[in-house]
C-alpha cells in the first residue's frame, strides 16, 4: 500500500488516498497502471502533504486523464527566503526574481517565523505557490532579519535554506522607514526628535526601530549562530537600483539558477528613479513598483544626518568585515 495524491473531482482539492499500485513495467511485457480502492477525505487546503514521489506509482491528474509519471505541481516549503531588510529593496528583488521561470514566490509576506509560527509548517506550506520538481519556492518577510527567534526556527525547518538579505545605507534606510510611517500617521513627531534620546548630548535612541534595524552587524551575529556565512547572500540595495541585472546575476548564481534575467529585462523610469521591468511575470506589459515605493523623503537636518553617519560607522565597518563586502556607505 502506498500513499498517493488524488484530485477529488467534486471539490477540486487534493486529498490523501490509499491505493494498491502495480508497477508499470513487468519482465517481458508492459502492464497498465491499475488503481484499487481509494480511501480519503476532502481538505480545505490548496495543497495537501505531498506523497512519496520516489515511488513508481504516480497520482492521476485531472479526472478522466490517463495516469502520468510526471508529478503535478505541489506546494513546497521554501528553499530560499528573503529575510531582510525593511525598506532595503526586498519587494523590488522579489518582483525581479519572479520573472525567472524556475522561481515561484508567494506575493504577500507570510510573517510565519515571526508572527504566525504557532500555526505550524503545514499552514506555512499551504501559503506557497505550486511548483514542479526543479523549481525554487521563495518568500520574503523583511522583519525576519531583526527577529531573534527567526534563525533557529528557519534552521529547524531546513538547515539548507538559502537566505538573502538586501541591505542599504542605514541612514537612508532609516529616513525611508520614517517616510513610510509618516505617510500613514501624519501626526507623528519629527525624524529629528525621534532619533535622539537627548539631542543636546547627541545620544541616539537605538530603541527606535527605524534606527535599530540598521545595526546590521548586531542582527547578523544572531543568524551566524545557525547558518554559515556562505549560505547568506547580501544584496546591495543601491546596486539593485544602479545595476539591477548585475545584482540579479549574483542572486541567480547563489540560487543555482541559469542567468536568464539580464539587462534586456529592465528599463529606468526617470519619474520614479527606479529600474522597472519591461515585462512582469505573466504579463506582456511594463511593470514598475507601486506608488508606495520611491516616496519623496522629507528634508532632514544635515547635522542629524551626520550624527547618524558617525553612529553607524563602526557598525558598518564590522558588517563589511563579517560579510567580506564593502558597501560604500561612508
Amino acid at each position: 500500500m502506498k500513499e498517493l495524491l488524488l484530485l477529488e473531482p467534486a471539490r477540486g482539492h487534493i486529498v490523501p488516498c490509499l491505493s494498491i499500485c502495480f508497477s508499470l513495467l513487468r519482465p517481458g511485457r508492459q502492464r497498465r497502471l491499475q488503481w484499487d480502492v481509494f480511501l480519503g477525505s476532502g481538505s480545505d487546503s490548496p495543497c495537501s502533504q505531498p506523497c512519496n514521489h520516489s515511488s513508481s506509482c504516480a497520482a492521476p491528474g485531472r479526472p478522466g486523464r490517463t495516469p502520468s509519471l510526471t508529478p503535478d505541481p505541489i506546494c513546497r516549503l521554501p528553499q530560499a527566503i528573503i529575510i531582510g531588510v525593511k525598506k532595503g529593496g526586498t519587494r523590488a528583488l522579489l518582483e525581479f526574481l519572479r520573472v525567472h521561470p524556475d522561481v515561484r514566490a508567494v506575493g504577500a509576506e507570510p510573517h510565519f517565523f515571526d508572527r504566525n509560527y504557532e500555526r505550524g509548517l503545514a499552514w506555512y506550506r499551504d501559503l506557497m505557490p505550486r511548483t514542479l520538481e526543479g523549481q525554487i519556492t521563495m518568500e520574503k518577510t523583511p522583519s525576519y532579519f531583526v527577529t531573534k527567534e527567526a534563525p533557529a526556527r528557519i534552521s529547524s525547518m531546513s538547515k539548507g535554506t538559502k537566505l538573502i538579505v538586501v541591505v542599504r545605507d542605514p541612514v537612508t534606510r532609516a529616513i525611508s522607514d520614517y517616510t513610510q510611517t509618516l505617510s500613514k500617521k501624519p501626526d507623528i513627531p519629527t525624524f529629528e526628535s525621534l532619533t535622539f534620546k537627548n539631542r543636546t548630548t547627541g545620544l541616539i535612541d537605538t530603541s527606535w526601530s527605524a534606527i535599530q534595524i540598521g545595526i546590521y552587524a548586531k542582527h547578523l551575529e544572531n543568524w551566524l549562530l545557525y547558518f554559515p556565512i556562505g549560505q547568506i547572500l547580501f544584496v546591495s540595495g543601491e546596486r539593485l537600483i544602479s545595476d539591477p541585472a548585475g545584482e540579479l546575476g549574483r542572486v541567480q548564481d547563489f540560487l543555482g539558477l541559469k542567468r536568464i534575467i539580464t539587462d534586456k529585462h529592465f528599463y529606468f523610469n526617470k519619474t520614479k528613479g527606479f529600474p522597472c521591468l519591461k515585462k512582469a511575470e505573466g504579463s506582456s506589459k511594463p511593470h514598475c513598483l507601486g506608488k508606495t515605493k520611491g516616496r519623496t523623503h522629507p528634508d532632514i537636518d544635515q547635522e542629524v544626518v551626520q550624527r547618524l553617519r558617525d553612529f553607524y560607522r563602526p557598525f558598518n565597518m564590522k558588517f563589511y568585515q563579517m560579510t567580506g563586502q564593502d558597501f560604500g556607505w561612508d
